[in-house]
């Protein structure tokens, strides 16, 4: 979902684009494996000592289903800018800064994700632009930098 115009009056969202193809049949694929394996949880444990319950099956779909949020995680990045401030949601982590607080917006090359540079020395990673999706990331920063000049003059 991308609102963008050449107008730095409106306000512009950003998500990352390519990790949601990877991210979410991961995630489906991993509960589907912890199920398929919960399933070969029955009778006695490898030594003998024990035995698998019911209990032991929930619990190896429960932990699939925990390491798919895990890798849903990836897909929460999203940058909500306007002309007066940004909203950063990283993958752990947010942040709500106005534009005064920033210095510049930075797509280094060899650079995973945007960031800013903040006057105080300090950087926001911007995990929603990131590398893997080029143009649309470009697209973003350059939104973003107009937002930024357009606050700072």
């Amino acid at each position: 979902m991308v609102r963008v115009s050449t107008s730095t009056r409106e306000a512009a969202v950003y998500r990352p684009r390519r990790i949601r193809w990877v991210a979410v049949p991961g995630a489906a694929a991993v509960v589907i494996l912890f199920t398929v394996l919960s399933f070969g949880l029955h009778g006695r444990t490898g030594d003998g000592m024990g035995q698998f319950a019911r209990g032991d099956q929930g619990a190896m779909i429960g932990l699939g289903v925990l390491a798919a949020l895990g890798i849903l995680m990836f897909i929460r990045p999203r940058v909500q800018a306007d002309p007066d401030h940004v909203q950063i949601r990283n993958v752990f982590g947010s942040f709500d800064l106005p534009w005064t607080a920033v210095r510049a917006v930075r797509f280094d090359r060899n650079s995973a994700w945007a960031t800013l540079e903040l006057h105080d020395d300090e950087t926001v990673p911007l995990h929603a632009l990131q590398a893997a999706d080029k143009d649309y990331a470009v697209e973003g920063v350059r939104k973003l930098r107009a937002l930024h000049s357009a606050a700072s003059a």
